[in-house]
C-alpha cells in the first residue's frame, strides 16, 4: 500500500503537534489530570475553536467533512501527547452514533453543539456480564405508556460524570444476546432513577458505572428508529476502535523517539548506551514494530472511507464485514507490537522508566488500556479468524 499525506495533512499534523506541545507539556499533564474530570473546560474548548470537535462530521450539520485519515492524524497526536480528554466518547462514539443512527432532527440539534464545543456526551454500552460482545444487552427499555421504563446496569462508561448526555444501549425485543430489538436513548444524567459511580481508570481517565431502576423515559428519548440499533453500534464501534490504534501508534512513536533520544544521553561503562550494539538491534525491532503496526491502521483507516451504504441508506453488510476484518487485524497487531514497545522503553530507561515523573510509563498505562477497550489482541483474533471463515465459506 503507498500511503503519503497530503501537504495539507502534513501541515494539519504539524499544527496539532506544535498547539499540543506547547498547550499540554508532559511536566503539567499531572496538574490536568488531577481535576475532577480529568480535563479542564479551558482545553475542551479550546479544541472547539481549532475545529477538532467539528472534524468529522458533514458541513450540513456545521462540520468541516473531515476524512478517516485526518481523524487518524488527530488521534496519533493525541497519543504521542497523552492527551485527556472527552474527545472519543463525545465525538468518535455519541457523534458519530448520533450521525449514523439518528433521525434528521436529531442530527441537526445535536452534531452542531457538538462540534461548538457546547454539549459533551458518553456512550452507555458495555455490561458487567457482556465482555467484548456488544450484543449482550440485558438492560431492558419497556414501553409503558407515552414512554420506557428502564432496569439494568452499564459500566465503564468514559466520561459519563461529565456528560451532558448519556446515550443507552437497552433491550427493547428479544433475548439478551440477540443483535436484533436494540434501541438507543438519550438520558439526562440527572434523571430519576438512575445511579451514577465514577472512578478513575489507571491511565488517568475517567469512567462510570450506572445503574438504572425503574428509570422512565419519555418517548422523545428515543434515538433513530426503534430495535435497529446494533449495525450502527458495530459500526461505530469498528471506527472508534480504529482511531484507538491510531491513539497507540502515536504513544508507540513516542516511546521509539524518546528511547534513542535517551541512548545518546546516558552513559553506561564511559560510553553512550547508543553505541551498544544489542541495544541498536532492539531499537530497531521497535522501530519496525512501530512501521508495522502504523501501516495496518493506514490500511484499515483508508477502508473506512469507502462508502458502505447504498443508495437508499441501508448499511452494506458485505463492505462493513470487509472494513470490520481490517480493523480486527490492526486491534490484534497493534495491541500485541504496542505492549511489547511499551515494555521495551520501561526496560530501555531502566528504574527510572518505573517512575511517575517519565512518560515512558505513563504511555505502557494508555497502551495497556488502549488493549482493553473494544476488545483485547485474542477477542479479535477469533473475530478475524470468524470472518476469514466465513468468508471461504460463502465463496465455496
Amino acid at each position: 500500500m503507498n500511503f503519503t499525506f497530503s501537504e495539507e495533512q502534513n501541515l494539519f499534523r504539524d499544527s496539532i503537534r506544535r498547539y499540543l506541545e506547547e498547550t499540554y507539556p508532559f511536566e503539567g499533564r499531572h496538574k490536568i489530570i488531577d481535576q475532577p474530570n480529568g480535563y479542564t473546560e479551558e482545553l475542551w474548548q479550546s479544541l472547539a475553536e481549532l475545529g477538532w470537535l467539528a472534524l468529522p462530521f458533514a458541513e450540513e450539520y456545521d462540520g468541516l467533512g473531515g476524512s478517516a485519515v485526518d481523524t487518524m492524524i488527530v488521534m496519533e497526536e493525541i497519543g504521542r501527547a497523552l492527551l485527556v480528554s472527552p474527545f472519543l466518547s463525545t465525538v468518535l462514539l455519541s457523534g458519530q452514533l448520533i450521525t449514523t443512527a439518528g433521525l434528521e432532527n436529531q442530527k441537526l440539534d445535536l452534531i452542531p453543539q457538538i462540534g461548538a464545543g457546547q454539549l459533551k456526551l458518553a456512550l452507555a454500552y458495555a455490561e458487567p456480564a457482556s465482555g467484548f460482545d456488544i450484543a449482550h444487552v440485558a438492560t431492558t427499555a419497556e414501553k409503558e405508556g407515552n414512554g420506557y421504563r428502564l432496569n439494568g446496569t452499564k459500566c465503564a462508561v468514559f466520561h459519563a460524570q461529565s456528560a451532558d448526555i448519556i446515550i443507552l444501549v437497552a433491550r427493547t425485543s428479544g433475548a439478551t444476546d440477540d443483535k436484533e430489538g436494540l434501541s438507543l436513548f438519550l438520558l439526562d444524567p440527572t434523571m430519576a432513577g438512575l445511579g451514577i459511580k465514577s472512578y478513575r481508570t489507571h491511565d488517568g481517565g475517567c469512567a462510570s458505572d450506572i445503574v438504572f431502576d425503574d428509570a422512565l423515559l419519555p418517548e422523545k428519548a428515543l434515538l433513530g428508529e426503534i430495535g435497529t440499533a446494533y449495525p450502527h453500534l458495530e459500526k461505530v464501534i469498528d471506527q472508534a476502535s480504529v482511531a484507538l490504534c491510531a491513539e497507540a501508534s502515536g504513544a508507540m512513536w513516542a516511546i521509539s523517539e524518546q528511547s534513542g533520544a535517551y541512548f545518546k544521553t546516558r552513559e553506561q561503562f564511559g560510553q553512550n548506551l547508543g553505541s551498544f550494539q544489542a541495544l541498536q538491534h532492539r531499537l530497531v525491532e521497535v522501530y519496525m514494530k512501530c512501521q508495522l503496526s502504523q501501516s495496518l491502521v493506514y490500511d484499515a483507516v483508508c477502508g473506512l472511507d469507502l462508502p458502505d451504504e447504498s443508495t437508499d441508506g441501508v448499511i452494506n453488510t458485505t463492505a462493513q464485514e470487509d472494513i470490520a476484518q481490517k480493523v480486527s487485524a490492526a486491534k490484534y497487531q497493534v495491541g500485541l507490537d504496542a505492549r511489547s514497545v511499551g515494555q521495551e522503553g520501561i526496560q530501555f530507561h531502566g528504574g527510572m522508566g518505573m517512575m511517575t515523573e517519565l512518560p515512558i510509563g505513563h504511555y505502557y498505562k494508555r497502551i495497556t488500556m488502549i488493549n482493553a477497550t473494544f476488545g483485547d489482541p485474542r477477542y479479535h483474533l477469533k473475530r478475524y479468524r470468524d470472518m476469514m471463515c466465513k468468508t471461504i465459506s460463502n465463496a465455496a
